[in-house]
């Protein structure tokens, strides 16, 4: 099985001058645990639950730090006709828990730990 069957419904986006309460809101409400950070049309980071509670963590001002500051910058990118297993085995060498699946500078979704997880136990 390959990525493609995890993606494919768009990712959710925001730019890298975006606030981190902006960035916990929108993921809120889409129900992810990631976002890409697009400037222009190139995916120049993804953002995290988990940078955001760094953030909190670490007492900073929601309404005024920026999602740049706070992203992974040039993530790597995965295509969709990357099998699954690899893809799992990437993620858990790096010790990363998304992925953004891109074809032809198209970010088509970011794939989780879980989605990667669910498509090994479903292809079973």
């Amino acid at each position: 099985m390959n990525l493609e069957v995890l993606v494919g419904g768009g990712a959710e986006v925001v730019g890298p001058q975006a606030t981190l309460r902006e960035v916990a809101q929108s993921m809120v409400k889409s129900g992810v645990g990631s976002v890409g950070v697009i400037d222009g049309h190139e995916l120049v980071g993804i953002l995290t639950e988990r940078d955001i509670l760094r953030g909190v963590a670490d007492d900073v001002e929601l309404d005024s730090e920026r999602a740049a500051d706070f992203m992974t910058p040039a993530p790597d990118t995965f295509s969709p006709d990357v099998d699954v297993e690899e893809a799992a085995s990437w993620l858990i060498e790096t010790g990363y828990r998304h992925l953004p699946v891109m074809r032809d500078g198209e970010l088509l979704g970011i794939a989780s730990i879980r989605d990667l997880l669910w498509a090994m136990v479903e292809g079973d």
